[in-house]
C-alpha cells in the first residue's frame, strides 16, 4: 500500500530550504522535517530561488535534493486542511497552493539551466511531481515513488502532468489508478529517473554529473534545454523544422564557433556565453 504521510504544523519560513553555490552547481535542499512537505512557504522559497538562479551567471546547473529519509511526500495536508474553516471552505487556500506548485514545476522546466534531482527515500504526490519535471533524477537503490492521491479520495491530477511527461502512458496510469508505491528499479523502467545509485555514493554521482553539464556553454545549455521541451510538443515535421532554425542559430553563436574551433584544433574551449 502506498505511504500517505501527513505533516506537522506549517508556518516555520526559516531553513526550510538550504542553499549553497559552488562550482557552477547550485544545491537546494528541502529541509521541511520529517517529510519535507511542500508547504506554501517552502514552495515560495524554491520559486525564489529558482527565479534569481535563471539570471545568475555564476549557477550552471541546480540540484535539488533533501534532508532526512523522505525526499519530498507532496502538499502539506494539514496546512491543506486547516484552510476548510476558512469561508470558502478552502477553495481560495487549495487554488493558491496547487497553482503555485505547478508554476514551480513551469518554473524548471523554462529555466535555462538544467535541474537535477537528487533523490533518496520516498518522493510522494507532488514530491514525484517535483522529481518527474526534474530535467534529470538520479536516486539511490532504496528510493521509493508513488502518487497515492486515489487512496485518500483524491485523485493526483497535477503530479499527473508532469508524471505522463515522464512516465510512459500506462505506467504513469498504473501508478495513478492503483497509488501504489514503486520501487526504484520499477521508476527506472518507467523513466522516472535516470540512474540508481547505492546511498554512500548519491552525492558523489550526482556531483560528477553536474559538473559535466557545468562544464559546457552556459549559452548552448540554454539553447539545448528550450529547443528540447518545445519540440516534443510539435508534430515531427513541425519540430524537424523548428529544431533545424535552432541549429542554424546555435551555429551562429561565439561559442558554437569556438567550441568547434577548438574541437579542431584539440584544445578546451573557453564559453563566453554569447
Amino acid at each position: 500500500m502506498a505511504e500517505i504521510v501527513s505533516f506537522p504544523d506549517a508556518g516555520r519560513a526559516e531553513g526550510l530550504l538550504l542553499r549553497s553555490l559552488r562550482d557552477g552547481v547550485l544545491r537546494l535542499v528541502l529541509n521541511n522535517p520529517p517529510a519535507n512537505a511542500l508547504s506554501i512557504a517552502l514552495l515560495e522559497a524554491l520559486m525564489a530561488e529558482l527565479d534569481k538562479a535563471g539570471s545568475d551567471a555564476s549557477v550552471r546547473v541546480l540540484v535539488i535534493a533533501s534532508t532526512g529519509n523522505v525526499f519530498s511526500a507532496g502538499h502539506d495536508l494539514k496546512e491543506l486542511t486547516a484552510h476548510r474553516a476558512d469561508e470558502d471552505q478552502g477553495a481560495g487556500f487549495f487554488d493558491r497552493a496547487f497553482r503555485l506548485c505547478a508554476d514551480l514545476m513551469l518554473k524548471i522546466a523554462n529555466l535555462p539551466k538544467p535541474v537535477i534531482a537528487e533523490v533518496d527515500g520516498l518522493a510522494t504526490a507532488a514530491g514525484c511531481q517535483l522529481v518527474a519535471s526534474c530535467d534529470l533524477a538520479i536516486c539511490t537503490d532504496t528510493s521509493t515513488f508513488c502518487t497515492p492521491g486515489v487512496n485518500i479520495g483524491l485523485f493526483c491530477s497535477t503530479p499527473m502532468v508532469a508524471v505522463t511527461r515522464a512516465a510512459h502512458r500506462k505506467q504513469a496510469m498504473e501508478m495513478l489508478l492503483t497509488g501504489e508505491t514503486i520501487d526504484a528499479s520499477t521508476a527506472k523502467d518507467f523513466g522516472l529517473v535516470n540512474r540508481i545509485v547505492p546511498k554512500q555514493y548519491l552525492a558523489q554521482v550526482v556531483a560528477k554529473y553536474a559538473g559535466v553539464i557545468a562544464s559546457k556553454s552556459p549559452l548552448t545549455l540554454k539553447i539545448g534545454k528550450e529547443a528540447f521541451y518545445r519540440q516534443l510538443e510539435l508534430p515531427v515535421e513541425a519540430a524537424y523544422d523548428y529544431a533545424a532554425k535552432v541549429m542554424v542559430d546555435n551555429m551562429l553563436t561565439q561559442d558554437a564557433e569556438e567550441g568547434i574551433g577548438a574541437f579542431l584544433g584539440k584544445r578546451a574551449p573557453e564559453w563566453t556565453g554569447e
